[in-house]
């Protein structure tokens, strides 16, 4: 059964109007009228962000190109001194590549995305994503040699280029990617082989999209759908702009409240992407300003009362540096060994690993973490796998709270199952995508202020994605490793990333060197609680 929201009295459409035209016609008004309860800096910020969607709407801007979504600026205008909205990953290959090689076979598959081929343009009322007359192959695939220091192994100079990276901007003037080749590279296993550094900064995409993007740069690798073009290749429309910044975020976010989104989160998204299936199921034309403004108040309200993390060495005002580090895979099976004997998910065996080692690493600098918990974001997707291809960000965030007093390993696994339980069906993650499209359409000092919600109640950011199950080629040559960093938005100064790849499990960490100068001590710090989970396991008095 389908609960129908009534349109207000006066959004009545008359003949031959549609709810969307009329929720258009009568945003002014509606808006005006929320504004005049607003306290009078926030109807300040109310007024730019109502210009910037006036102009976004009408397609004043004068460009040739395609706008970019509201989420995608959002992410573009994140940048900050201590934190760069860059995804950084590495490939390690045996036998090595050359710059030759990797230069072809990107122009013959990643260049087929024609995000790869353009330059972002800012204005007053967002960006645009223009093509890159000028494209020059050689200025986003570089080769570089790392440099030997006494007593460093290559695989801890590979590490320190990362994190020097990390902290780079890429240069705005052209697209924002780079990729950087060390030809001669030996890794801690006397392997000989290649090393490459990926930099592709979130405005393009999330971690999820490119995988795929990923999987069509390999050997036997395909290029992506081809897009369907617009019929008006200028400009949206403001009825498709409303669509598309307004009512997908924020119906969705109703219909989960009311029960309706019974499939996924996912799906209810891919549902409401199409307005005439919408207008069918009796949802467009429903959520009109004051809905949006007073939706955007009360879900900050909610944010901003989640209890203070524990006041940990690894949360404060970060610096300017970065460092990495990661670890050999884990193997899969005994995860999903683990997992199946304690009835718990593969992701609760990991993620309380990784409160054990941060505990663990607390405990290895005199702190005592005993009753102490942190708040991580997790990235959820919002979109079907197989539209994958299509890049862009549509992910959410859900906060969860990593309870790394607890220092028993099986007690600390049933704590991370019971508070992952307790976010399934949670309305967060579509929250966090509808409060950054309207994020998008802030000037940059607003839009911090409400981001900064996140990072206040915020340790660390962190996100597991689904790799390849197979080992991956790449120009005849095996990845023998890949591992990646999330960004941190904010005064967030610690990323903590998770990959499946070829049957392992990888852990990956990414700090501010001011809050924590060595994230190996991190990592080195996993695999034992891993251990000793597995240990704790096998010991358990498991019944006939």
């Amino acid at each position: 059964m389908v609960t129908r929201i009534p349109a207000p009295s006066k959004a009545t459409p008359g003949k031959g109007s549609s709810p969307l035209r009329t929720m258009r016609d009568q945003a002014p008004e509606v808006a005006r009228k929320a504004a005049q309860a607003l306290p009078p800096a926030a109807r300040k910020a109310a007024t730019v962000m109502q210009k910037n969607v006036r102009r976004a709407a009408t397609g004043m801007l004068g460009l040739s190109g395609e706008r970019m979504s509201k989420v995608d600026t959002a992410w573009l205008r994140m940048d900050s001194h201590s934190n760069l909205m860059m995804i950084n990953g590495v490939w390690t290959l045996s036998p090595g590549i050359t710059w030759a090689a990797l230069c072809e076979r990107v122009q013959q598959r990643l260049l087929q995305y024609p995000r790869f081929r353009q330059r972002v343009v800012e204005d007053a009322a967002g960006a645009t994503w223009v093509e890159d007359r000028n494209f020059d192959i050689a200025a986003h695939v570089l080769r570089e040699k790392l440099p030997h220091r006494k007593g460093h192994s290559m695989q801890r100079a590979l590490q320190d280029r990362v994190g020097e990276l990390a902290m780079q901007p890429l240069d705005t003037r052209r697209p924002l990617w780079q990729m950087h080749l060390i030809e001669d590279f030996v890794g801690d296993d006397g392997a000989k082989g290649s090393a490459l550094i990926v930099r592709i900064h979130h405005c393009i995409a999330d971690g999820i999209a490119l995988i795929s993007v990923t999987m069509s740069l390999i050997d036997g690798g395909s290029e992506p759908p081809k897009r369907k073009a617009r019929a008006d290749k200028e400009a949206a429309t403001a009825e498709d702009w409303i669509a598309d910044a307004l009512i997908k975020p924020f119906t969705g976010l109703t219909i989960k409240a009311l029960d309706l989104a019974g499939d996924s989160a996912a799906k209810s998204l891919q549902m409401l992407g199409d307005p005439e299936k919408a207008m069918h199921h009796g949802l467009a034309g429903t959520m009109d300003m004051a809905r949006v403004a007073y939706q955007l108040v009360s879900d900050a309200a909610a944010l901003a009362l989640m209890p203070d993390d524990s006041p940990t060495r690894l949360k404060g005002q970060p610096g300017s540096a970065k460092r990495v580090a990661w670890c050999p895979p884990i193997p899969l099976e005994e995860v999903k060994a683990i997992g199946k004997a304690l009835n718990c998910s593969i992701n609760d065996v990991l993620l309380s690993c990784v409160a054990g080692a941060i505990g663990g690493y607390l405990r290895s600098q005199g702190d005592d973490p005993t009753g102490q918990e942190i708040r991580a974001m997790i990235p959820v997707n919002l979109r079907p796998m197989e539209e994958a291809w299509k890049l862009g960000n549509r992910f959410g965030l859900v906060p969860l709270v990593l309870p790394i007093g607890v220092a028993n390993p099986v007690e600390r696994v049933y704590e991370v199952r019971k508070r992952m339980n307790a976010l399934k069906g949670s309305t967060q993650p579509i929250l966090a995508f509808a409060m950054l499209a309207v994020a998008g359409l802030m000037i940059k000092p607003a839009q911090d202020a409400l981001l900064n919600l996140f990072g206040r109640k915020t340790t660390a950011v962190m996100t597991n994605v689904p790799g390849p199950k197979e080992q991956l080629t790449l120009c005849g040559s095996r990845v023998t490793q890949c591992m990646f960093w999330v960004p941190q938005s904010g005064d967030i100064g610690l990323g903590v990333s998770i990959l499946s790849y070829g049957g392992g499990v990888q852990f990956g960490v990414i700090t501010d060197t001011t809050l924590c100068p060595e994230p190996q001590q991190i990592i080195d710090a996993f695999a034992p609680e891993f251990d000793q989970l597995s240990l704790l396991t096998l010991m358990l008095p498991w019944g006939e």
